[in-house]
């Protein structure tokens, strides 16, 4: 995530005082004096990240020896430097900096990213390997999204939004991730955000089938907004299973939800009651589901083996 706090170099202004002893090493304490030579100038060789923090705030405490053996291990191919806001405010206020801990890293003079709050160390590694050039870390990105996907499909909106997050800020690029995040929104009743979201999705990746998924997606909720209520219509259908109209209308309610798996279901335990119910409405609804959801998800694979299996049995 670009930054640019301020507009202005936060250095500007400044009396670029003597930089402390040990000003070669790779993780040091800073100050607003020696902000100029500990920070900006050797920013442009190799990218410092600068780490503002209080010893009142816990979260400091935790982040601090977490970011501090990460740049370690980057083996001098980026630089820390810890500045106590107590002590040294200045260049804090001038980066309008409001809670802490927050983390600027600077490249070539000018902060170019960074992030607020502990974060947890596979992260944080990430954030450095994308300062040096090295990238995200793939198998935890892979991971991450694993776990987001379980979260999502057990109804867990907030661990899979944290974690579909994660791999994100990690891997910018990835695809899975970003329409994971926006489905997020969208089973959580937020088409808007998820619409924003794919929106600034890279170009790059605006044909990914998951991006055309989540694309589909937004356009079946248009479509299925005025489905009704999902937990009354599913009442209706318990009370009565064989109430075809309430079932497909628990389908579309379900898509505008974003809960695509569940209605598949409901479309599948249609199909199967009655496979021409209504001139295959529920098979044709099914195929949207299907492209919406990616034709390489569970969702679709599964339910076409289901539907094949009503169709040709």
């Amino acid at each position: 995530m670009p930054f640019t706090p301020g507009g202005h170099n936060p250095a500007s202004g400044l009396n670029s005082g003597q930089a402390p002893a040990g000003a070669d090493e790779i993780v040091k304490d800073g100050s607003d004096a020696g902000f100029m030579a500990d920070v900006i100038e050797p920013s442009k060789q190799v990218p410092v990240i600068v780490d503002f923090w209080a010893p009142w705030c816990g979260p400091c405490r935790t982040l601090g020896p977490i970011i501090e053996n990460a740049v370690r291990k980057a083996g001098g191919k980026a630089r820390l430097v810890k500045i106590n806001i107590d002590e040294h405010p200045q260049i804090a206020q001038r980066l309008r900096v409001q809670s802490i801990p927050a983390v600027y890293a600077f490249v070539n003079g000018q902060p170019a990213d960074g992030f607020i709050g502990a974060l947890p160390e596979s992260q944080v590694r990430d954030f450095i390997a994308r300062l040096t050039g090295d990238g995200p870390d793939e198998e935890a990105v892979a991971a991450l999204v694993q776990r987001a996907e379980a979260a999502l499909a057990g109804g867990d909106l907030g661990g899979a939004a944290q974690d579909f997050a994660a791999a994100a800020q990690a891997d910018p690029e990835n695809a899975a991730a970003i329409a994971g995040l926006a489905r997020v929104y969208l089973a959580g009743g937020d088409a808007e955000q998820a619409k924003a979201i794919i929106g600034a999705a890279p170009e790059a990746k605006a044909s990914d089938p998951a991006i055309q998924g989540v694309r589909t997606a937004l356009a079946l909720a248009e479509e299925t907004k005025d489905a009704g209520d999902a937990q009354e219509l599913a009442r209706k259908v318990a009370a009565n299973p064989d109430d075809f109209e309430t079932r497909y209308r628990l389908a579309r309610a379900l898509i505008a939800r974003g809960e695509l798996s569940a209605a598949t279901e409901e479309l599948l335990a249609l199909t199967e009651r009655d496979r021409d119910w209504n001139g295959g409405a529920a098979r044709a609804l099914l195929l949207k589901v299907f492209d919406a959801a990616g034709p390489a998800s569970d969702i679709a694979r599964a339910g076409r083996r289901k539907l094949s299996s009503i169709l040709f049995a």
